[in-house]
């Protein structure tokens, strides 16, 4: 990753760069040119960064080379494209994402939350914002600070609550989560695959169908937990189980004898494994036998 740096002194490309290209009226596209050129010396990027079009102001706000010079003053660019570039920018300084996180365009302060150079005062901010998408983003992050963390368990919007659930790796919180009483951040648990086996056999158990539902589509299951929703209450589960890529052959046949036609229609059509751009995240089954053909199954992950 690039590092903003201040530069100071004349430019020794003196004639070659931005001032040149204003005197000579060549336009837009010669601005774009030198913005986008890695030739272009730090000093015109500095003067590009001031250009009449936004066009050329964007292509240097997106540059990770581009000087601290350059950058400081798009924070505050009227375009909001603008602003946006430099808030993905890896280079942008810890104090610039500070003022972009806190802008009045939601996009801009969206751009900050994936970029690499947030550090843990930025996501503080993310943590206290009125913005619930921004808190969000923060709730999917893959290393989370165990404060920020708890304040989102806590977080009013069951919506972030359920993002945190389903992309938390940290075994605490998933066991706050399994406690929440809203039934979304329960289904957001079901779909994580860090969960362990005692927790999805809970799951499994769940109140709601809809958890059920998510679980059986999103995780390989225990033996006894297949078992026990081959005959679950919900004829939506049973579907569910059904045309889960996930389900083994035999629990398939178990459910072509459903006493629901749509249910053992499902579960007799012949499913093939599904390609390897699947969502679908697989974890072995605790008690069950590798398949015999090739090295392990695809997409094999560990809790």
């Amino acid at each position: 990753m690039g590092k903003q740096q201040d530069v100071g002194g004349p430019d020794r490309h003196t004639g070659s760069g931005a001032t040149a290209h204003r005197a000579s009226g060549d336009g837009v596209e010669a601005g774009l040119a030198l913005a986008l050129d890695p030739a272009t010396p730090q000093m015109n990027l500095i003067d590009l960064a001031s250009d009449a079009s936004a066009e050329v102001r964007k292509a240097v706000a997106a540059r990770a080379d581009a000087p601290a010079q350059a950058l400081r003053p798009l924070t505050r660019d009227p375009d909001r494209q603008v602003r946006e570039a430099v808030a993905r920018n890896p280079s942008t300084s810890v104090g610039n994402l500070l003022r972009l996180v806190k802008d009045a365009d939601r996009w801009v302060r969206w751009a900050v939350a994936s970029n690499p150079a947030c550090d843990e005062s930025v996501r503080l901010v993310m943590a206290e914002a009125t913005d619930k998408e921004l808190r969000g983003l923060l709730a999917e992050t893959r290393e989370l600070e165990p404060e920020l963390a708890a304040r989102l368990i806590a977080d009013v919007s069951p919506e972030v609550r359920e993002r945190l659930a389903t992309h938390t790796h940290d075994p605490d919180v998933i066991t706050a989560l399994m406690a929440d009483r809203t039934a979304r951040v329960r289904k957001g648990v079901a779909r994580n695959p860090r969960t362990t086996a005692e927790q999805r056999s809970a799951l499994a158990q769940d109140p709601v169908v809809d958890v059920r539902v998510a679980l059986v589509r999103a995780v390989e299951l225990d033996e006894a937990d297949l078992e026990r929703l081959v005959d679950d209450r919900s004829v939506q589960v049973r579907l569910a189980l059904a045309t889960s890529e996930l389900t083994p052959p035999h629990i398939r046949q178990a459910l072509g004898r459903d006493s629901d036609d749509m249910v053992a229609d499902a579960a007799r059509r012949d499913f093939r494994p599904a390609s390897g751009n699947s969502p679908v995240v697989r974890a072995p089954r605790v008690g069950q036998r590798r398949s015999g053909t090739g090295p392990g199954r695809p997409g094999g992950a560990a809790r």
